[in-house]
């Protein structure tokens, strides 16, 4: 995880003076310290079948709003949600997903592998539940799949977040851009249907 804090002015710090007060300092070089003792993020492939195994509940949703807050000592974005669909598990009409990372006040928090979402935008999404009562996304950008309407509206397809990100195949023991990309939802549907009603019997 990468903290950084800048001033309102959009200039980077170069000395204590940049700091209105001793605490924003003292704050600064806590978050700059548990920052470094974070290892770098290394997501492992998962297929289809891992995800929908992984996953507790699998949606497909609209993006209604985000807001961040600090909590046990990290930034957290928290995003609501509209279900529109339950495609496995039980999920009530609106969720609230909560990942690491996020911007409050003057202060951000970048996690790689995390997705952000914007309001109004639809989505699949393989989930799994907290212990605060909201859930998280099985492998951030890997259980996230974006859904896309050609021009005219009438075809829909879904690409996953990690399309375009190498994630480690301990089969292939390197790095690979795998995923599904441009992919019609019913296409994608009947793959998936099949992944959980094979876990079923």
């Amino acid at each position: 995880m990468i903290c950084l804090k800048t001033c309102k002015t959009g200039t980077s710090l170069r000395s204590a003076s940049n700091l209105r007060t001793a605490p924003s300092l003292a704050l600064l070089l806590a978050i700059l310290l548990a920052a470094a003792a974070v290892p770098a993020t290394t997501l492992l492939r998962m297929s289809l079948e891992k995800l929908s195994r992984a996953a507790a509940v699998i949606v497909r949703a609209h993006c209604l709003e985000n807001s961040t807050a600090w909590e046990g000592g990290e930034i957290w974005t928290f995003t609501t949600f509209d279900v529109q669909e339950v495609w496995s598990g039980s999920a009530p009409g609106k969720i609230t997903v909560r990942l690491l990372g996020g911007r409050v006040a003057d202060v951000t928090s970048s996690v790689p592998g995390i997705p952000r979402f914007r309001p109004g935008e639809e989505v699949v999404l393989f989930l799994e539940p907290t212990p605060r009562g909201d859930f998280s996304i099985v492998s951030w950008q890997q259980g996230t799949f974006r859904i896309r309407r050609n021009g005219f509206g009438s075809l829909e397809t879904v690409t996953q977040d990690s399309a375009g990100v190498p994630v480690f195949d301990p089969e292939r023991r390197q790095f690979v851009k795998t995923g599904i990309r441009d992919t019609r939802m019913d296409v994608f549907l009947e793959k998936l249907n099949k992944e959980i009603h094979r876990q079923a019997l």
